[in-house]
């Protein structure tokens, strides 16, 4: 937390111009902006390249160059922005459970960030993908909590705590975790691991994802999923690296690294799609 934290380029960036008081109502605001504008994507550990998590890194990537990236780059931004802002602030981890059988043994490979604010305490997470939360919940059992875009809830099971969204009818569990701290060092292993193992989904596949303003999209592979008002609006396949390269420029709104890897990354991505289809 000690980092310096460039707050005039973060607002700049994700087009913040109120209040910087430690108030939920700050935090609020900051939570439904981030994930409206930097996107969720994985398009460095496709290509082979680093993920750094200093924040002149941070900063360049996902500030200056208009990249995104996934949950440690997100949360450790915004995590560094609010202890700049004077939020109590501590991190944790979490097993990710989306997808996974309610009884799976899961590793902690996900990152999110605990404020605490006029003794009530708080999670924040910008970095969950296609269903990054776009507002801060207060971490009560049972309380079904609404959010700018969907609603969801923690249960509290012997001090382990489950994140649930409400899909439909449905409640879907995102994720498990306790309030144990970890700290910044305890995510640079993890990181590695999830960056350059051959075997991880960051760098076997593609997902890019963004919320905007009763919007959400998300891209995984090839397969292009629009939401409006929680709402399935459009879902299509993308044919080719063309097609790909062009919503990652434009729905997602992400610079393309210059990187003469990306091409053959995503002409894989497009097989691996073809091959599904």
């Amino acid at each position: 937390m000690s980092e310096t934290v460039n707050l005039n380029a973060y607002f700049e960036r994700i087009g913040f111009s109120g209040s910087i008081a430690p108030s939920l109502a700050t935090l609020e605001t900051l939570h439904a902006l981030h994930p409206a504008v930097i996107p969720f994507e994985n398009l460095n550990p496709l290509l082979g390249l680093p993920v750094e998590l200093d924040q002149k890194s941070l900063e360049k990537k996902l500030l200056t160059d208009r990249r995104g990236g996934y949950c440690f780059e997100h949360n450790i931004l915004f995590m560094r922005v609010l202890a700049d802002l004077d939020f109590s602030v501590k991190t944790l981890g979490a097993r990710v459970m989306w997808n996974h059988p309610p009884d799976a043994v899961r590793p902690v490979s996900h990152m999110l960030i605990a404020v605490d604010i006029s003794g009530q305490t708080y999670i924040a997470d910008v970095g969950f993908g296609s269903l990054t939360l776009t507002g801060p919940l207060r971490l009560r059992d049972g309380a079904e909590q609404a959010t700018p875009h969907e609603t969801f809830r923690f249960l509290d099971k012997d001090g382990t705590w489950h994140l649930e969204a409400r899909i439909g009818e449905d409640w879907r569990l995102l994720y498990t975790f306790t309030l144990e701290e970890f700290g910044e060092a305890d995510y640079r292993p993890i990181n590695t691991v999830l960056s350059t193992d051959p075997a991880s989904q960051f760098r076997a596949g593609l997902g890019a994802a963004i919320a905007p303003k009763n919007e959400r999209h998300s891209l995984s592979g090839t397969r292009l999923s629009s939401y409006r008002d929680g709402a399935l609006v459009e879902r299509r396949n993308l044919l080719d690296v063309g097609e790909v390269k062009e919503v990652l420029s434009t729905t997602f709104g992400i610079t393309l690294p210059a990187s003469d890897a990306l091409d053959p990354a995503l002409e894989r991505v497009v097989a691996a799609g073809r091959a599904e289809a």
